[in-house]
């Protein structure tokens, strides 16, 4: 007997987890094993969503069981045929030999292929045929070469959940917690889930994409793929990783050091590149041996890095094997568009440079950086000019923060939404005030009213974000944040338009255009605020739109309040409207509404 999991609007997950594999696919190395994912919905007819690899089938046929209830299996849909999905299709049919399969054309031939024989009770579903369940209808898209020819995913308009097959998975086993946000994942599964989409989807790029656009006309609210943890909030991060890997774009600015030494010489060029590149500034440099450290890490990390610095002793007048099998691994996954540094060793005839040149230069938009550095078996003096050379050549290729660049330059006196969290929920408030007031060090100033539930949050955890709205924000996004009370509602609760920052906390990614993480180093006392003098943790440009000013917001998205209220006397709030009837209005009044002050009262004429 399992526990039932409800994943989203009568759908519950069946799916199990194998620990004991070492290697997936017999060729990627686990640490910790994966998860094979399966769903059901339960409606006016049940659908089992594939079914799982046959190590933990008597496990997944319990939880089938235990869900159903005695309950016929009217469908089981079939959204790829990896036997690591498709292995237990024959067992499921023996335990409910009434069911029909929901397939697509190519699926059909592979079932034959597979198993040798055409199955009865199949339904051929086309692109964007759609198949009702009840309250529930499935629309079936195609998604070829995601990863393999007859891929299709399907879209839950009741739940809005997109049933994802192969695509936003990541390796490791599930430990209990089942979705994404239960989890530390940009520590605990984000290389994994990289190391995942690089090595299993990472070639078919273009295939990705059309796929991206597609769900980009969806209204998703929860994603649920075939391996790892289902995604219920902070999608858009998600999907924007897709985007940026599926366009071969780095992640980070940062230095990939990869080298192959066989007595250790090359080794020590590579120290000595990166002593150089750290002391010119450059962050972010990571550096493997290709000897010890497995292809599908090394070409995970080369998705991630902007820039590469590839160092290899020459070996039988050729690249040395362990860099030359990441380098054509590099090339099979359709790499492109990085800048690469090369360096190559050789004691009498150096040859792995030209050759390993010749190489990228058959990949895409893969620039060779000079100067090519030749070591003769091991650095002196006279090479270490070259990778000085080679540094200084790397270094300058990094682009330096320019004025409209710098997210201190989207400040303005407007409206920004300031988020912070708890132990139990994220919270967030509408500031308008937000200023630079010192250089070397940076400090930024921020004042929240005492009132505010969010101002309590900052005072417990000394730290906080602060997302820089844009002339394009809807007035939506400024009720939901300004005009309630994170005491009484979760702000949170059925929005999806954030991120986690490295602090943990959300900051906005639409209707934005930079944000700021803040660290407390200081609280003044001001009467109606407390004002916070912080340091800057991490920052980032979101966007080119202009920042949202408090005077484009009161002319262009504010509501605009009827003056002739029916009230002879009082005052009316500036920033929501509330009207204070009376003559006079208290100096410590606070708006029930919005929490501001009597400043952003003016009276009714």
């Amino acid at each position: 007997m399992y526990r039932t999991r409800l994943v989203s609007k009568d759908t519950y997950y069946v799916g199990a987890s194998d620990r004991r594999l070492a290697l997936f696919e017999n060729i990627y190395p686990l640490n910790d094993g994966v998860s094979y994912n399966s769903y059901i919905i339960l409606d006016e007819k049940t659908c089992l969503l594939d079914t799982v690899d046959s190590s933990v089938f008597d496990v997944y046929i319990e939880k089938v069981k235990d869900v159903l209830q005695n309950r016929k299996l009217d469908y089981l849909v079939i959204h790829h045929m990896e036997p690591d999905h498709s292995a237990s299709i024959l067992k499921v049919i023996k335990e409910y030999p009434d069911v029909t399969l929901i397939i697509n054309p190519k699926i059909q031939v592979m079932l034959n292929n597979y198993f040798g024989y055409d199955l009865k009770n199949v339904l051929l579903m086309k692109d964007g045929e759609t198949l009702s369940l009840g309250k529930h209808s499935l629309t079936f898209v195609y998604a070829p070469m995601v990863h393999w020819p007859e891929v299709m995913v399907s879209y839950d308009s009741y739940s809005k959940t997109l049933f994802s097959a192969d695509a936003f998975g990541t390796f490791g086993a599930l430990s209990g917690n089942l979705f994404a946000h239960e989890v530390d994942f940009s520590h605990n599964y984000l290389d994994e889930a990289r190391r995942y989409y690089t090595n299993i989807v990472g070639k078919y790029g273009t295939q990705v994409q059309a796929i991206l656009k597609k769900a980009g006309t969806l209204d998703i609210e929860s994603i649920c793929p075939l391996h790892g943890p289902i995604w219920r909030q902070d999608i858009t991060y998600l999907i924007d990783l897709y985007d940026k890997w599926s366009l071969y774009e780095p992640e980070v600015s940062g230095v990939l050091i990869i080298y192959g030494s066989i007595y250790g010489h090359t080794e020590k060029a590579a120290n000595l590149l990166a002593d150089e590149l750290s002391l010119l500034g450059i962050k972010n440099i990571k550096m493997y041996d290709a000897s010890k450290t497995d292809t599908s890490i090394l070409l995970s990390e080369t998705f991630k890095y902007s820039h590469l610095a590839i160092l290899s002793s020459t070996y039988n007048m050729g690249i040395f094997t362990p860099v030359e099998n990441y380098i054509l691994d590099l090339k099979a996954h359709n790499m492109q568009n990085r800048k690469v540094a090369l360096v190559e060793n050789g004691s009498w005839a150096p040859n792995s440079g030209c050759l390993m040149k010749k190489l990228f230069s058959e990949m895409k938009n893969m620039t060779i950086l000079e100067p090519l550095v030749t070591i003769k078996s091991n650095a002196n003096n006279e090479n270490l000019e070259g990778i000085k050379k080679l540094a200084n050549e790397i270094a300058n290729d990094f682009p330096k923060l320019s004025l409209k660049e710098n997210p201190l330059f989207k400040i303005t006196y407007g409206l920004y939404v300031l988020t912070t969290k708890n132990k139990e929920k994220f919270n967030g408030c509408i500031i308008n005030t937000l200023s630079q007031v010192s250089e070397n060090p940076t400090r930024i100033m921020v004042s929240v009213n005492k009132h505010n539930f969010t101002s309590e949050l900052i005072n417990e955890t000394k730290e906080f974000n602060v997302s820089m709205l844009s002339i394009h924000t809807p007035f939506s996004l400024i009720k939901r944040f300004g005009y309630q009370s994170g005491k009484d509602v979760d702000k949170f609760v059925g929005f999806s338009d954030y991120r986690l920052a490295n602090n943990k906390i959300p900051y906005i990614t639409r209707f934005t255009n930079a944000f700021l993480s803040l660290k407390v180093l200081d609280v003044i006392d001001n009467d109606s605020h407390f004002t916070f003098i912080c340091e800057i943790t991490e920052s980032k440009q979101l966007s080119k739109e202009e920042s949202l000013s408090y005077s484009y917001y009161m002319d262009n998205i504010k509501p605009k309040t009827p003056r002739n209220t029916g009230v002879k006397k009082g005052w009316i709030c500036k920033i929501c409207g509330y009207v204070y009837e009376g003559e006079d209005i208290p100096a410590d009044f606070i708006c029930p509404i919005c929490k501001h002050g009597v400043s952003d009262f003016e009276r009714i004429k």
